[in-house]
């Protein structure tokens, strides 16, 4: 099976450590191509934005089996091919499997974006179930760009770019997620960002969170939004870089000419 990630870099030096970007469920990684990996490149930073097994260019693959783990071992692969250790980024159910790598020791960062909360302790009253399922369950019943109610924020061109991101997922993994991945703590700084429209994974759901974490909030966007809303990133993505570079201690190596 061949896993795919998009990757973009910076002109110039290569003076910053490598990001890697992780898609929610039942989306792909053209999520992060539009605006995250073109900004960030522009501002020095190299990216890699992976497509988990069965997602966007990966081979296809059936799901129904996959579990969280199979997921964090895609993101695993790509880390050990990487010359530095990456900070790790991930939205809603990616953000999960980036603390799930993070928590392992190969993230020099990580930064969840409305992740998936992790769980102290498993709650075995859960079932797990096999299959398959579409985003229809999230609420995007057609692909009309004009009728996208949990895209409040998004403008047509950034609609029609999650539309177009979207892809089948395991309902085996989403009954992990709700019985709880554990995860009791992480060996590197973790900043968790929300958006101020998120209505599904809002900034005080994450109050009892016990791993120690910075936190920020994203002025207008929703859950979509914090990948796709350029006006909202325009202010946010530096803020995440800012964090970055101060909770890693990071130098950035300038090249006098």
């Amino acid at each position: 099976m061949i896993i795919t990630a998009s990757a973009m870099f910076p002109g110039g030096s290569d003076s910053h450590s490598p990001i890697v970007l992780v898609h929610g469920a039942a989306n792909s990684a053209y999520v992060f191509w539009k605006f995250w990996q073109r900004e960030l490149a522009a501002r020095g930073w190299p990216t890699y934005a992976i497509d988990l097994r069965g997602h966007g260019n990966s081979d296809p693959a059936d799901l129904s089996h996959t579990s969280m783990n199979d997921y964090a071992d895609d993101v695993y692969a790509l880390v050990r091919q990487l010359r530095r250790k990456p900070i790790l980024v991930g939205w809603s159910m990616g953000g999960l499997i980036a603390m799930m790598v993070a928590s392992s020791g190969h993230g020099a960062a990580c930064v969840a974006l409305a992740p998936s909360l992790p769980a102290r302790q498993p709650n075995p009253s859960i079932e797990l179930r096999t299959g398959e399922f579409t985003a229809e369950e999230y609420g995007i019943l057609n692909r009309d760009p004009e009728e996208q109610p949990a895209m409040p924020d998004l403008d047509l061109e950034e609609r029609k770019v999650a539309l177009s991101s979207l892809s089948r997922e395991s309902r085996l993994a989403r009954d992990e997620r709700r019985r709880g991945i554990v995860i009791e703590a992480l060996p590197c700084p973790l900043l968790i960002v929300t958006g101020t429209l998120d209505e599904q994974w809002p900034n005080h759901r994450y109050d009892d969170l016990w791993l120690r974490a910075d936190r920020l909030s994203v002025e207008g966007a929703s859950h979509w939004g914090l990948v796709l809303n350029k006006r909202a990133l325009a202010k946010a993505i530096p803020e995440v870089l800012n964090w970055i570079e101060t909770s890693c201690g990071l130098i950035v190596l300038q090249h006098l000419p």
